[in-house]
């Protein structure tokens, strides 16, 4: 009884861990960004500074917004004359416009590119993001294996499945979890966004500002984390439990 009860809240936990896992990799909200030029002293064309007052001809007058995000797969963009007070609820799934445009985001993570960036950097940040993409793919692959395992196993067939798939589910937690932190040391704690901010206030605009936010992608992958581990250590425990038992 006590067994069974065991493997109902571990497959519980498996189902949840799949689905938050599976919605963190397929949904593009792992950031959330905002880039706005106060049109107080801005750079118009040509490279002509334009003082609060000037009319600059063939420009809309305001703020542009242009509003990013950004996930495994791709990076969107759009621009809007709104400002960004609730990045979050602007970039929600239903509040976009109908026509954005995106670009594939496997090795390319915002905000790096040639033009911002010196050839150190950018070759750094591929190599970074290649790093971040693959714990990523296997993450994903390992707690989908695991799921298929854990199935296979049921009802009690073989404790050896109940030990592989409860180490699968442990190693996508794992290497999800190094996704969470690689993410995280580069938004908060590498240097790329500061350069980006320099550049962009240097060529295009002395007021610019950048608004970081994570989004919902970002926030399901620690709940995933927390449901892979769980469910991990009881099928082990389970797995060990009818080992002891039953063989």
């Amino acid at each position: 009884m006590k067994l069974s009860v065991a493997l109902f809240f571990a497959g519980l936990f498996a189902a949840l861990a799949a689905v938050f896992t599976l919605l963190s990799f397929g949904t593009d909200y792992w950031l959330l960004v905002s880039e706005t030029c106060d049109p107080g002293r801005s750079v118009g064309p040509g490279g002509v500074t334009v003082e609060r007052g000037d009319v600059v001809v063939g420009e809309e007058a305001g703020d542009i917004t242009t509003f990013y995000h950004e996930g495994f797969f791709w990076r969107c963009s759009f621009g809007a004359n709104v400002d960004d007070k609730n990045l979050l609820w602007k970039l929600w799934f239903t509040n976009q416009p109908h026509s954005k445009v995106c670009v594939h985001a496997y090795l390319f993570p915002f905000p790096v590119s040639h033009q911002t960036h010196n050839a150190t950097d950018y070759d750094s940040a591929i190599i970074y993001r290649g790093f971040w993409s693959i714990f990523m793919l296997i993450g994903v692959a390992a707690v989908v294996l695991g799921g298929f395992v854990i199935i296979c196993a049921a009802p009690f067939a073989s404790h050896q499945l109940y030990k592989a798939g409860g180490g699968l589910f442990l190693t996508s937690g794992l290497f999800l979890l190094c996704v969470v932190v690689m993410y995280v040391l580069w938004v908060q704690v590498l240097d790329v966004v500061n350069l980006y901010i320099d550049h962009q206030r240097s060529v295009l605009c002395p007021n610019f500002q950048l608004s970081l936010n994570y989004g919902l992608s970002f926030m399901f992958a620690p709940v995933g984390i927390f449901f892979c581990l769980l469910a991990g250590l009881l099928f082990l425990l389970i797995g060990r439990t009818i080992q002891i038992h039953y063989h």
